[in-house]
């Protein structure tokens, strides 16, 4: 039975990395484990009077390269060890765009589907106090994820500056531009999908015009790199969400699922037929983007799926069983480390611009995205083609060596 554990799956992906690049052991015995985990308990009022305690996480893995940095996710289903392995992830996704950012991650276990927008403003501004000690925008600057969005930022933002007794802009990122956000923050991780999926199709000499899309996972990432897709003329075939599907093998308007979802679920949605979340993986198409959660594509599943591009737009989607067979089907898989490294990145251009006091135009922010994304796709590429290896493989080595070397030059303390 293949282990889903989120934190095994990411140590075993570092694994691979370190032995390949034969890591001094030591080093890579510091680099297994999160240098801080914090767990706390949050007591909130909620709305008919009764008080509720919730558990919250902030896990910081690495700051060897700069402060810790990582989204905080609202979910029933977060653990400790998930939070651990985005941790991880987000180590590696920041080394291999290259920004100056080691990784963290928050999460609450709540349903926030189920809290009316009091109850999850308390919730937060008491999750924040609890973490304040280790936040900051010189040690750990928090970002949007899973159930949380620019709101969620502004009360972090605002509850750790009432406590500061003065406004720290850059202690979050995600945050409304009224805040200090950037402009193309909330597009950016789509976005980034978007421009690796078109470095991937240059690679296989595939036109956009008419591309067969599916995506798993039609929220913030699933449905902003669906309409940039569509936009450049490719075919939206399915897009799904946690109740289901739509499917037209014909294509369908990612807009009008947009509308048609409004707050509830995309399935219904006239000119399409229902499929499910299992069934969108396994779709003959050009494309599959997994934008939902982890461990999506595993043993079980892999060799059915007959996309010739896999884009990770969740984090930690497919499983290393998993990642073995696509490579041995030649699926062209481009990694969640550098695949959904498009919020990250801009998160860190909105920290510099907080920073400095001094806003950029989106056209700006957009074409250093582009950038980055694209020069970072070309050294995965290239890593894998000389070690002969898969492209998260790869994106590993190239954010490993990097982590590895800061740690080593640094030296260990005391």
């Amino acid at each position: 039975m293949e282990n889903l554990n989120a934190y095994d799956i990411a140590v075993q992906q570092f694994n691979s990395a370190a032995s390949k690049l034969k890591l001094d052991p030591g080093l890579a015995e510091v680099l297994r484990h999160p240098k801080r985990q914090l767990t706390v308990s949050i007591p909130i009022r909620m709305d008919d009077g009764t008080v509720k305690v919730f558990d919250g996480f902030r896990v910081q893995h690495n700051v060897a390269r700069g402060p810790a940095k990582g989204g905080i996710r609202y979910h029933p289903n977060v653990t400790i060890d998930e939070v651990k392995a985005l941790a991880m992830w987000m180590t590696w996704k920041c080394a291999t765009v290259n920004i100056p950012y080691g990784g963290a991650k928050g999460g609450i276990i709540c349903d926030p589907k189920k809290m009316s927008i009091g109850e999850k403003e308390r919730l937060t501004r008491r999750y924040a106090s609890e973490i304040l000690p280790v936040i900051g925008p010189d040690r750990d600057i928090p970002a949007p994820d899973v159930y949380t969005d620019a709101q969620t930022m502004a009360w972090i933002m605002d509850t750790y500056s009432c406590m500061l007794g003065y406004s720290s802009l850059g202690v979050v990122t995600g945050k409304p531009v009224e805040l200090g956000g950037t402009k193309g923050r909330h597009e950016a991780t789509g976005r980034g999908v978007m421009y690796t999926v078109e470095e991937a199709c240059r690679l296989l000499n595939l036109p956009l015009k008419n591309l067969s899309v599916a995506v798993q996972g039609f929220g913030n990432v699933g449905h902003i790199a669906a309409q940039m897709l569509f936009d450049k003329g490719a075919r939206i075939i399915a897009v799904s969400d946690s109740r289901g599907g739509a499917f037209n093998a014909e294509g369908l308007d990612p807009y009008e699922a947009l509308k048609y979802k409004g707050t509830d679920s995309v399935t219904g949605m006239p000119g399409t037929s229902s499929i499910s979340n299992a069934d969108i993986l396994e779709l003959n198409c050009d494309v599959l983007i997994p934008a939902a959660l982890e461990n999506q594509i595993t043993e079980q599943n892999a060799r059915r799926v007959r996309a010739k591009i896999v884009a990770e737009g969740a984090n930690g989607p497919t499983t290393p069983a998993a990642d073995r067979i696509l490579f041995e089907k030649q699926v062209l898989l481009i990694p969640d480390v550098l695949c959904n490294a498009g919020g990250v990145t801009v998160s860190y251009f909105e920290w510099v611009q907080d920073l400095q006091g001094f806003f950029w135009d989106e056209d700006q922010v957009n074409g250093q995205l582009e950038r980055i994304m694209k020069r970072a796709f070309k050294e995965v590429s290239d890593t894998a083609a000389r070690e002969k290896v898969d492209r998260r493989t790869a994106a590993y080595m190239l954010a490993v060596k990097r982590v590895a070397e800061a740690t080593r030059v640094r030296g260990l303390f005391p």
